[in-house]
């Protein structure tokens, strides 16, 4: 199953006096879908500060305690592609190898969607307690443990 938001991140670091990041996140799921509060979290450096944000949809912020960028998009729909950029500043000259590289992780609901396309065609229910049963399903795909390596 290919991942239903492919994410592209470009890290360049400069002389070790700031970092810039660009992530590209695309829908790779039906364009009548739409995944609902996805969360893109971007690991950065730890001495990383002043940090600039620019996106082409929904948030972006620093959360400094984690080391993260955390892009948030209320509504994503498919085949959609959204751009977002960060710049940080990098005070102290530290060795990058000792910090190792995190993954980026993604999380996102995509409702009335199911991955393997299995659906419920029938089901019949036998109760004698008298309780009303409706015939209605609702199918939900959730991203589960979703982690992307860096090449950087």
């Amino acid at each position: 199953v290919k991942p239903l938001i492919w994410i592209e991140s470009v890290i360049e670091k400069f002389s070790h006096s700031r970092v810039e990041i660009m992530v590209k996140a695309k829908g790779q799921f039906k364009k009548q879908s739409v995944a609902n509060n996805v969360e893109v979290r971007v690991p950065v450096p730890s001495d990383a500060d002043s940090p600039k944000f620019k996106t082409s949809t929904g948030n972006a912020k620093y959360v400094p305690e984690k080391n993260l960028v955390v892009w948030t998009i209320k509504s994503f729909p498919g085949g959609k592609e959204f751009l977002m950029r960060a710049h940080f500043g990098l005070p102290s000259v530290e060795n990058d190898e000792m910090e190792g590289k995190p993954p980026i992780t993604v999380k996102f609901e995509i409702p009335y969607f199911t991955v393997s396309g299995i659906q419920v065609r029938y089901m019949k229910i036998i109760e004698k307690s008298g309780y009303q049963a409706l015939p209605w399903v609702r199918y939900i795909t959730q991203s589960g443990d979703y982690q992307l390596r860096t090449n950087v």
